[in-house]
């Protein structure tokens, strides 16, 4: 990597997604960062949409990493001063750092998306396809003033779900399913099978994060979604044109607002609440 202008006492801001070919862009966000640094930049502010390894936060099991602390240092030690992130698997992980982080929400534009969309927003329940997201959904459904549900899932091994309980009432309703990130979508399928069954007249989904790695395109196809809408963390171009069902949410905006909030050093909690115009 070489720095092709002068960034002497500057305030620079370096943008790359935890995504696609996610080590060799980690790498080149660490060595960007390095090259910034140890080229007099005043302050590096690294802006990761999606954060490479958020998942990893915590040992599952006896012997496994915590690669999202490992992948934190990695970046204290390239000589980031600061992070802004979205929609982080778990808040926690600002904790990973000894530098101020921003983990922003997509929940703004969620809620923007939901009213403009969906003609019947007034009459739907917004549902979490796991425990772990109950925050996330009795938020959503507090600003939208309807039910919320959950679905709770028992796990046998990673990435394969085996039974799932609804809690809560979806009959003769629109459902919508509200996560962080979507993978290879095994458990937003199943969640939709198990909403139906239950008797939601219309199932959308929410994700922040749509990886979509393996079989997840076709798992979609076949599913029972009116719409599985992500937003552009990560580039979703080639997926929507093997997924019709596949809508986006621009959140550029929301990265744009933060970064010129940051330089000018205003506060950056007004988007938290709030999508910029």
């Amino acid at each position: 990597v070489e720095i092709g202008e002068s960034v002497r006492g500057e305030d620079v801001y370096i943008v790359q997604s935890g995504c696609g070919e996610i080590n060799d862009n980690l790498m080149e966000l660490l060595i960007m960062i390095n090259a910034c640094k140890i080229a007099s930049a005043s302050r590096v502010t690294a802006v990761i949409p999606c954060f490479p390894y958020a998942r990893q936060d915590k040992k599952d099991k006896s012997r496994a990493p915590i690669s999202a602390k490992l992948v934190a240092n990695m970046l204290s030690v390239a000589g980031a001063d600061h992070i802004i992130t979205m929609d982080l698997h778990a808040s926690q992980i600002q904790g990973f750092f000894d530098i101020p982080v921003d983990n922003l929400y997509a929940e703004p534009a969620v809620l923007k998306w939901i009213k403009e969309n969906i003609a019947e927003w007034k009459n739907c329940t917004i549902v979490s396809p796991d425990a772990g997201g109950a925050k996330r959904v009795t938020s959503i459904a507090d600003r939208l003033n309807v039910d919320f549900a959950l679905i709770h899932k028992e796990r046998k091994k990673a990435n394969e779900v085996d039974r799932m309980v609804l809690v809560g009432d979806v009959k003769d309703r629109v459902a919508i399913l509200v996560d962080d990130m979507a993978d290879t979508c095994g458990t937003i399928c199943h969640a939709a099978d198990k909403l139906v069954s239950a008797g939601a007249t219309k199932v959308y989904a929410i994700l922040t994060h749509g990886i979509f790695s393996g079989p997840a395109i076709s798992r979609i196809n076949n599913a029972c979604f009116e719409a599985v809408v992500v937003t552009n963390t990560i580039p979703q171009e080639d997926k929507m044109k093997q997924c019709p069902k596949i809508q986006v949410i621009d959140i550029s905006m929301i990265l744009a607002e933060a970064i010129r909030r940051t330089h000018n050093g205003e506060s950056v909690s007004y988007l938290f609440s709030h999508v910029p115009l």
